[in-house]
């Protein structure tokens, strides 16, 4: 079955960076755009950054000029680097992928990342 997993999350100091990579599984990767999504307690979930499968990318203001997503087509996998991590990024972070013709979507378990101030 379709399978995402996420990594790299943890605990980081305000300012600081941390990549995640999400590796999907049982589906054809290079097809499908990807993103990654975050929910901190007590907030709805947001899109923080999506790539399609021509390379378009779009991130949410919040993250702008800080988290660059990337994929690897080869590898199966979507990454987020993260610079510059403020506390209002604490949030954990879920791996999406969205079906050709917005026909559904693929989620992962999430990989939570927490950052201090």
């Amino acid at each position: 079955q379709v399978q995402l997993v996420e990594s790299g999350g943890g605990l980081v100091q305000a300012g600081g960076s941390l990549r995640l990579s999400c590796a999907a599984s049982g589906i054809i990767f290079s097809a499908n755009t990807m993103g990654w999504y975050r929910q901190a307690p007590g907030k709805q979930r947001e899109l923080v950054a999506s790539i399609s499968s021509g390379g378009s990318v779009n991130y949410a203001d919040s993250v702008k000029g800080r988290f660059t997503i990337s994929r690897d087509n080869a590898k199966n996998t979507v990454a987020l680097q993260m610079s510059s991590l403020k506390p209002e990024d604490t949030a954990g972070y879920y791996c999406n992928l969205r079906l050709p013709l917005n026909l559904g979507n693929y989620w992962g378990q999430g990989t939570q990342v927490t950052v201090s101030s």
